[in-house]
């Protein structure tokens, strides 16, 4: 069946992007803000922009209530950022981290978050997270401020831990990582299970 765009409600868009792209990696991204809040937010809109410099993309998609979210604005504020990669074990925090709590109040300290300072950054990192990558706001692309539309978030690696433990021969092992990824509503999953196809 197709679907045409001018005759779908933003929601029902929304139900077949986040239903088809999938799994998404999950950015769990900590902020500063200017009263000097640490906030932590979760996003699946996450990717690599660039590697030469070293820039990841984040879409922050605007809330029904037109109200930007904590990342956003710190970023705004104070341009600093730690994407942490969220591990299986941390699922549960992570999903913590979504509650909607006030500006002031950190979601680090809400939802029991280990949390130590970072490098390059004024954001903290997430203490446990295996791998980690600080980062500095490089620019904002705004595609539309209407509910459900999205502002494209640029920011640029300055620093990158990764946890000694989950390298073998220079390389992240993904079962060592175990990060999970978002699929549609409330499900995640996992890439425990794998498989190899060598590149033509």
């Amino acid at each position: 069946m197709h679907h045409d765009i001018a005759q779908l409600e933003p929601l029902q868009t929304y139900k077949m992007l986040v239903g088809g792209i999938i799994p998404r990696p999950i950015a769990w991204v900590s902020t500063l803000s200017a009263q000097g809040t640490d906030n932590i937010a979760p996003y699946s809109f996450f990717s690599v922009a660039s590697v030469t410099p070293p820039v990841l993309t984040i879409t922050h998609v605007m809330p029904q209530t037109q109200q930007e979210k904590d990342t956003l604005r710190n970023l705004k504020e104070t341009g600093d950022a730690v994407v942490n990669i969220v591990s299986a074990e941390m699922a549960d925090k992570m999903n913590a981290s979504c509650a909607a709590l006030p500006p002031e109040t950190s979601e680090f300290t809400a939802a029991d978050i280990p949390a130590c300072d970072s490098e390059k950054v004024r954001a903290k990192s997430v203490a446990n997270a295996p791998v980690r990558y600080e980062c500095k706001l490089r620019e904002l692309l705004p595609i539309s401020d209407q509910p459900t539309g999205g502002t494209l978030i640029l920011l640029d690696v300055v620093n990158i831990f990764i946890d000694d433990a989950i390298v073998q021969d220079g390389m992240i092992q993904a079962d060592q990582l175990d990060a999970i990824g978002k699929l549609g509503g409330d499900l995640y999953s996992t890439t425990r299970d794998r498989f190899a196809l060598a590149r033509p």
